[in-house]
C-alpha cells in the first residue's frame, strides 16, 4: 500500500573551498558524466559563487530536459556585495551560521540577498529557478521565495545533534513537509500556516544507528547515504547501501518514500568516485525495474503539491539490521508529531516523540544569529538522544505495575499499513500483545499485559520539559513554549518529575494536535 519510492539525484556545488586544496571542477564534471551514461535526471544547485563562475555554468546542460539547475542558498562573499552590504567572513565563503547562512542576516537583508541571486540566475537561465536548497533556511527566507519568486520544491540537512556547528532536532524525519510560516523546521498543521513549498530531508539518515550515533560526545558522526562514509556503514559501503534502500525504499512507508543521492563538490572527486558511481549505478537497475522513481526534486515538489493539501504521513521501516545486532526501528511521521519504535534484542522503548506545534517559532525568524553554531529544534514528549547517557538509554518503556520492564520475545514486529495509519505489532514473552496504532493525530497503544503502564526513562542530569497535570493533560515547556499532550484514553501523572501513563481497558491514547487542547494555552 505504499505510495512510490521517490530518488533525487542532488549534487551541490561550491566555487571556492577555503577548508582545503581541492579541484571542485573534477566532481561536478564527473558526476554529469555518470548521470549522463546511465540516462539519469538530476538536480544541480549552484551556490552564487558557482553561479557567477564560467566553470561551472559552462559545464552543465541548458538544454537536456533530464536536469535541472537551481540555488543553493549559502551566503558568499561575492553575494553579500553584490546586494550591498558588507562582508564579515574569515574566507570568501565562511560556514559559521553568523555569516554563511541566511540567519546571520536581517529579514530584509535576507531578501536582498535573494533578490540579488535570482536575479542573476535569470539573467544567465532566462528564468527563476524552481528549487532552492541549503542546510537549513529560516522561515522569513523560505516564505519570500515561495511568495515572490514560486518556488516548488526546497530541501534541508537530516536531522542532527552539533555536527559542523548545526543542530537540527526533531523535525520531520524522512520524506517532505510543508513548513509552517513561524518555522521552517517545522510542518504546519494547517494549510493556512504552511508555506506552499514542500522541504525535502538531504542525505539519508540510517534509521537504526545515526540517532544515537555519537552518544555523549560534542555533535554527533555519520551514518548516511554521503558516499564519502563508510567506516561505519554509509553511503561508500555498498552492502550498507543496499540494506538502506531496501528498509527505505520498499519497507512501508505509507504516502511515499523518499532519498536524496549525490554530494557536495567540496569533498572531491577520488574521495565520493567509488561509493557514488556504485550507487548511481544500482539505482539504474532500480528504474530499469520500475523499483523506483528517479526525478528532479522540482519534479518531486510538483507531484507533492498536486498530491497532499497538507503534510502527509509517511514512516521509514528497518526490520533487519545489517550490523546484525537485532536492533529494529520504525519512524512515523505526520504533520502533528513524530515517533520512533525502536527494539534492541528484546528490549523494546519508544525512542523519541517530537511534537509538531506550528506556533513554535523558531530563533532567527525576526532575530539574527550571532554565533557561529545554530539551533533548530521542535518540542519534546520524549528524547532518547538529548536525556540518555552511557548508563542510561532514555525512551518511554512499557512496565509492569512494579515497575519491571515488559520484554518482547526478541522476533521482528509485524507492520501493517492502513491509509494514512501504521499499526505495528509484537509478542512479550508471556505471549501477550502489544499494538501500536500511529495515527496522523494520535498515538494509541494496546496491550492486554495485566497491569501494564509506560513510563519516561532518562539519564541523570537531563533536563526535562515537564511540568505538570491537569486532568488527563501533561503540560510541558520548552525554551519558554507551552504545549501539552492529553490522554483520551488512560491517564497520566508524575511521579519523580516523569510522566506515567496507565491504560484504560489496556488502551493509552495520546491526543498529538497542539490546537485541539482543552484549554488555552498559557503560562504553566
Amino acid at each position: 500500500m505504499s505510495g512510490p519510492a521517490i530518488i533525487n539525484i542532488i549534487n551541490f556545488i561550491r566555487a571556492v573551498e577555503p577548508r582545503c586544496q581541492v579541484d571542485l571542477v573534477e566532481p561536478v564534471a564527473k558526476q554529469l558524466q555518470l548521470v549522463r551514461k546511465h540516462g539519469l535526471p538530476a538536480t544541480w544547485l549552484l551556490q552564487y559563487d558557482a553561479l557567477i563562475d564560467k566553470r561551472f555554468t559552462d559545464l552543465l546542460p541548458l538544454k537536456d530536459k533530464r536536469h535541472e539547475i537551481g540555488i543553493w542558498f549559502e551566503v558568499v562573499q561575492p553575494l553579500v556585495e553584490d546586494a550591498g552590504l558588507v562582508w564579515r567572513g574569515r574566507y570568501p565563503w565562511d560556514w559559521h551560521c553568523d555569516v554563511g547562512f541566511s540567519i546571520g542576516y536581517t529579514p530584509k537583508e535576507r531578501e536582498k540577498l535573494v533578490d540579488v541571486c535570482m536575479e542573476r540566475f535569470r539573467r544567465h537561465y532566462g528564468h527563476y529557478p524552481r528549487c532552492v536548497g541549503s542546510w537549513f533556511m529560516d522561515a522569513h527566507l523560505l516564505g519570500y521565495l515561495s511568495d515572490r519568486y514560486h518556488i516548488v520544491a526546497a530541501c534541508n540537512c537530516r536531522d542532527q545533534w552539533g555536527t559542523d556547528g548545526y543542530t537540527l532536532w526533531g523535525g520531520y524525519y524522512s520524506q517532505a513537509y510543508y513548513p509552517s510560516r513561524l518555522n521552517a523546521y517545522m510542518p504546519a498543521q494547517n494549510a493556512k500556516q504552511q508555506i506552499p513549498v514542500p522541504v525535502f530531508r538531504m542525505l539519508g539518515s540510517d534509521p537504526i544507528y545515526q540517532y544515537d550515533y555519537s552518544l555523549g560526545e560534542n555533535g554527533q558522526g555519520v551514518v548516511t547515504l554521503e558516499p564519502v562514509y563508510q567506516k561505519e556503514g554509509g553511503g561508500g559501503d555498498p552492502k550498507w547501501v543496499r540494506w538502506f534502500f531496501d528498509v527505505n525504499s520498499f519497507a512501508p512507508s505509507l504516502a511515499f518514500s523518499y532519498a536524496q543521492v549525490g554530494q557536495e563538490n567540496s569533498f572531491s572527486w577520488p574521495a565520493m568516485a567509488k561509493g557514488l558511481t556504485d550507487q548511481v549505478e544500482y539505482l539504474s537497475t532500480l528504474k530499469k525495474d520500475k523499483r523506483v522513481r528517479i526525478e528532479t526534486m522540482a519534479d518531486s515538489g510538483a507531484w507533492f503539491r498536486s498530491s497532499f493539501p497538507v503534510t502527509p504521513a509517511t514512516s521509514v521501516t528497518a526490520l533487519t539490521d545489517w550490523r546484525k545486532r537485532g536492533r529494529k526501528s520504525v519512524w512515523y511521521n505526520s504533520h502533528a508529531y513524530r515517533v520512533n519504535l525502536y527494539w534492541d534484542g528484546p528490549r523494546f522503548r519508544i525512542r523519541d516523540i517530537h511534537c509538531f506545534d506550528e506556533s513554535y517559532a523558531e530563533r532567527y525568524l525576526t532575530d539574527s544569529c550571532s554565533t557561529p553554531s545554530c539551533t533548530y529544534d521542535v518540542p519534546p514528549l520524549v528524547d532518547g538522544f538529548r536525556w540518555s547517557d552511557a548508563k542510561a538509554m532514555a525512551g518511554l518503556y512499557l512496565e509492569d505495575d512494579r515497575g519491571n520492564e515488559l520484554k518482547t520475545d526478541g522476533n521482528p514486529p509485524v507492520v501493517v499499513e492502513s491509509g494514512s495509519v501504521l499499526t505495528v505489532r509484537c509478542q512479550l514473552t508471556d505471549g501477550s500483545t502489544l499494538t501500536i496504532h500511529c495515527e496522523p493525530e494520535q498515538l494509541a497503544i494496546q496491550c492486554a499485559h495485566s497491569g501494564w503502564r509506560l513510563r519516561v526513562r532518562h539519564a541523570a542530569g537531563a533536563v526535562l520539559p515537564f511540568a505538570g497535570v491537569d486532568g488527563n493533560t501533561l503540560w510541558c515547556l520548552y525554551a519558554g513554549h507551552s504545549y501539552a499532550v492529553t490522554c483520551s484514553r488512560g491517564l497520566v501523572g508524575l511521579e519523580s518529575g516523569v510522566p506515567v501513563f496507565a491504560p484504560e481497558s489496556g488502551v493509552i491514547t495520546l491526543m498529538m494536535k497542539q490546537d485541539d487542547l482543552p484549554q488555552k494555552k498559557g503560562d504553566v
